[in-house]
Order: C-alpha cells, then sequence, then structure tokens
C-alpha cells in the first residue's frame, strides 16, 4: 500500500506548477498595490490641506401641499 503513494500522478505536476505561477502572479499584484497606495498616501498627506467650502444651508420648505 505505501508503494502505491511514491509516485504522483503527471496531472498533479502540472496542476502545482500552475499554481504556483498564478500564486506569484497574484502575490507580485498585491505588492504593487500596496506599494501604489503607501505612495499615494504619502504624496496626500505631502499636499497642503484644501480650504473646504462652506455648506450650503438648507432653503426652508413651504408648508404648503403639493
Amino acid at each position: 500500500m505505501a508503494e502505491m503513494n511514491v509516485f504522483k500522478p503527471k496531472g498533479d505536476a502540472k496542476n502545482e506548477a500552475t499554481t504556483r505561477t498564478a500564486r506569484a502572479i497574484v502575490d507580485s499584484d498585491t505588492a504593487a498595490r500596496i506599494a501604489k497606495t503607501a505612495r499615494l498616501r504619502a504624496a496626500r498627506l505631502a499636499r497642503a490641506p484644501v480650504e473646504e467650502l462652506p455648506k450650503k444651508t438648507a432653503k426652508a420648505r413651504s408648508k404648503r401641499p403639493r
């Protein structure tokens, strides 16, 4: 029984290679996204704060039914 598990089917090797490649791509995309987020955050914090416009006050609504 132990001898049956010695050799892997050829399909498993292909599946593992595909999985490794896919994970490498996903990991590189994740690293790029994190780097971009850090870069944009630093640029946003380095920029001078923009003065906010005063909020508009709500107009009085007429009490007449429509």
